[in-house]
């Protein structure tokens, strides 16, 4: 067992173009191989059952539907429910879907999200796939997960009440490619059940491996309207939801929202109406649903950025309506060079396996001073940076993020711990950091709570020096994995000394 203050896992995992995890070589999503188990199908002129999901209860989980309903299911595979079933019709379209019997609107935003950005949702959905050319009832889909890449695949057994899709249902009938994302992801998830209740960040991770920022409408930063314009300019995927209000979630408000809901932000612009008017445009996964506010009519106007005609076809309202109706935004993207508005790719990721194991290394937070030291530990040099809080430099230049790895395969059965980052500045040359150090040193920058979610996330500038970067759970003697990613504006370099952690920003 390593001395506490030593990271578990130390390494920095920058896959290669061909190494496994990576896009171009995803991993075996449970040990399954498509193109061997299309081909064993082929040869001998079978259709595809999935073994490790297959079309039954298990596959859609507790409590999701009742035991009538439950009893009604028939999984049928698309030529059984539409004629002519294609997987794709006249391209994409977040037009093509409307949410189903599961309250999965956060992950069915996002694929809203994601149809925007070609160039992504090619990496998520293999276009190669139909009904025609051998077809043998197997499709295969790829996620980003807990740091890598797989390939998941299924058979195209869908459930079925009455021969109607129970799930998300495509607007054109006999196409396919939504019951089968979401099949795939139920998958990953351990069942459709699983895929319950949830946030646009985490299905926009899951597609992009990039890296996300939310920010709070109650807390709105005054540069909120441009972040939001460039973010759509650098091809961001962007969503949000709307607060639960006083009843429950689902439930339509008088001012046609819906309560406790997650929407696709389409469009970002500023259109002229004597006046410059900021502009946001939303779709609801729901597939139907307007907002009732200012700007509900279709209007044509001219975009002041492009010169160009916009006609609106989706929810649309102005940004100080948006912050006063919705709870919080949520922008992913690969690289964050909306920040500043830097298209050259000056943000440098580097990623690190840890872990907190109880009674070593799971010191717990600040309150407890006696034990925070044993947390992993991760020291970070910065040179090099122009401090000149000018607006084209932006006011960051270091975005941490902390992910926290399942326990359990089903995700509605993982018990996250709350957990948070903690960053200290440091004077060299110095080693191992004791408890005395964290007793008498404040932090430089932390993040503002200790979160039970998936990913928690700090964003800050930080002049030039040594830091310690000390992600940590909120209670001591919690086991768990996480994989903390650093991004900054420099080149990352990393070295291993005897007692800590290092990252050499330069």
């Amino acid at each position: 067992m390593p001395p506490p203050g030593v990271c578990m896992s130390i390494m920095q995992e920058r896959y290669k173009e061909d190494g496994v995890g990576s896009l171009a070589n995803a991993g075996k999503h449970r040990n399954q191989d498509f193109k061997q188990l299309k081909q064993y199908c082929l040869d001998r002129r079978v259709r595809y059952i999935d073994e490790m999901f297959p079309p039954d209860h298990n596959s859609i989980g507790e409590g999701l539907l009742s035991p009538d309903d439950m009893g009604r299911v028939v999984w049928l595979r698309p030529a059984k429910i539409a004629q002519n079933p294609d997987f794709i019709i006249s391209g994409f379209s977040r037009f093509d879907f409307g949410q189903g019997s599961i309250a999965n609107c956060w992950f069915l935003a996002s694929v809203g999200a994601l149809t925007f950005q070609m160039h992504i949702l090619e990496q998520v959905v293999p276009l190669k796939q139909s009904f025609k050319d051998d077809y043998c009832g197997i499709f295969h889909f790829r996620f980003w997960r807990f740091g890598r890449w797989v390939d998941v695949v299924i058979d195209d057994m869908l459930p079925t009440v009455d021969g109607r899709l129970i799930f998300v249902h495509s607007k054109t009938p006999n196409e396919f490619w939504p019951a089968l994302m979401e099949k795939a992801y139920a998958k990953v998830c351990g069942s459709y059940a699983d895929m319950n209740a949830g946030t646009p960040s985490e299905a926009m991770m899951d597609f992009t491996g990039g890296v996300h920022i939310t920010f709070k409408l109650a807390e709105t930063p005054p540069n909120l309207w441009d972040l939001l314009f460039r973010a759509a300019k650098f091809k961001s995927l962007m969503g949000c939801n709307t607060p639960q209000g006083e009843t429950s979630a689902n439930t339509v408000a008088p001012n046609g929202l819906v309560r406790g809901h997650a929407y696709t932000i389409t469009g970002v612009l500023q259109v002229l109406q004597g006046r410059p008017v900021n502009l946001i445009r939303l779709f609801n996964p729901w597939g139907y649903g307007e907002w009732k506010g200012d700007w509900k009519c279709i209007y044509t106007h001219i975009c002041i950025h492009t010169n160009s005609q916009f006609s609106f076809c989706l929810l649309r309202m102005t940004m100080e309506n948006f912050c006063q109706h919705f709870s919080d935004v949520t922008i992913c993207c690969l690289c964050p060079d909306f920040l500043d508005g830097n298209s050259e790719g000056h943000w440098t990721p580097s990623f690190h396996d840890g872990r907190w194991v109880a009674g070593t290394t799971a010191g717990g937070c600040l309150q407890f001073r006696d034990s925070f030291w044993t947390n992993p530990q991760y020291r970070v040099k910065i040179e090099g940076f122009d401090m000149d809080f000018s607006e084209t430099q932006g006011d960051n230049n270091m975005l941490v993020s902390l992910m926290q790895k399942p326990d359990k395969r089903n995700r509605r059965l993982v018990k996250s711990v709350h957990m948070g980052i903690i960053i200290f500045e440091v004077i060299p040359p110095m080693g191992k950091f004791p408890a005395s150090f964290f007793k008498t040193n404040a932090p430089v920058a932390q993040t503002k709570n200790f979160l039970n979610a998936r990913t928690v996330m700090l964003l800050c500038r930080l002049k030039p020096g040594e830091y310690l970067i000390v992600p940590s759970s909120f209670k001591p003697n919690e086991t768990a994995s996480f994989i903390l990613s650093i991004l900054s504006k420099a080149e990352t370099h990393i070295q291993k000394p005897i007692c800590n952690f290092v990252t050499w920003v330069n």
